[in-house]
């Protein structure tokens, strides 16, 4: 059935991030913010190791080597996608969504920081795209499974620092995948292996950022650079279009 694998999902990251609410209540607050910075430094490694391997091809001989082909597609996405993002300011309905639930349910304090981090990090990578695309297609849930379970333990990471707000982040999840598996067939055709690498390479970047938000170094908009990664397919059609 297409959409079990979006299912299994959440309910891993709703699971996971009970047991770390849990937690969170028996660990001190240094204890947190010393753990939510190793957080941040894997995050930043993770976002790393995705956009070099993104750009790392096989020559004739066998050997891996390192190509720059998709700067240019990285670069623009960035800034038109960042540009849209802004225009729609995405990240400030998402904060607004979670002060919602925040004020409504009378959460602390993170659980928008919570939410906001979970949601961008269970969403913009490469797993979450092609595991909802095989899910619509042949209706092979294995990638998404494979994917739920490192949601459910970095859900378990981030709630036991960042508290509740991380378990709402399958609420934007299931939505994002569920409608990448319901239009699977449509947009499958334009998602060809090269625009999937460069979607990858766009995303790994929002990563590496999320990480450099977690450890305080930066404090970039990351919710307003998502459009970024739906600009690859788009700049294909338009280049099939032109030729």
């Amino acid at each position: 059935m297409p959409g079990i694998g979006t299912l299994v999902n959440i309910a891993t990251i709703f699971l996971g991030s009970l047991i770390g609410v849990f937690f969170n209540k028996l660990i001190p607050q240094k204890v947190k913010d010393t753990v939510i910075q190793g957080v941040g430094l894997a995050v930043i490694l993770i976002g790393l190791s995705g956009a070099i391997r993104s750009n790392v091809f096989v020559d004739i001989n066998n050997n891996f080597k390192l190509d720059s082909q998709y700067t240019l597609t990285l670069i623009l996405s960035l800034v038109i996608g960042g540009a849209v993002g802004e225009i729609i300011d995405i990240e400030a309905h998402l904060d607004s969504f979670a002060k919602k639930f925040e004020q409504k349910l009378s959460f602390s304090g993170s659980f928008a920081q919570g939410f906001v981090t979970a949601t961008l990090v269970f969403c913009v990578g490469a797993m979450a795209i092609v595991g909802s695309l095989e899910d619509g297609i042949s209706h092979n849930p294995d990638t998404l499974i494979a994917k739920a379970t490192l949601d459910g333990i970095s859900s378990m990471i981030f709630s036991s620092t960042l508290g509740i707000g991380v378990m709402f982040s399958i609420f934007p999840v299931g939505i994002y995948q569920g409608l990448i598996t319901f239009l699977a067939a449509f947009i499958a055709p334009f998602l060809t292996d090269a625009v999937i690498a460069q979607m990858s390479l766009v995303g790994s970047m929002l990563i590496f950022c999320i990480g450099l938000n977690m450890l305080n170094i930066s404090k970039l908009k990351v919710g307003n650079l998502l459009p970024a990664i739906f600009m690859p397919p788009i700049f294909d059609l338009v280049l099939r279009l032109i030729k």
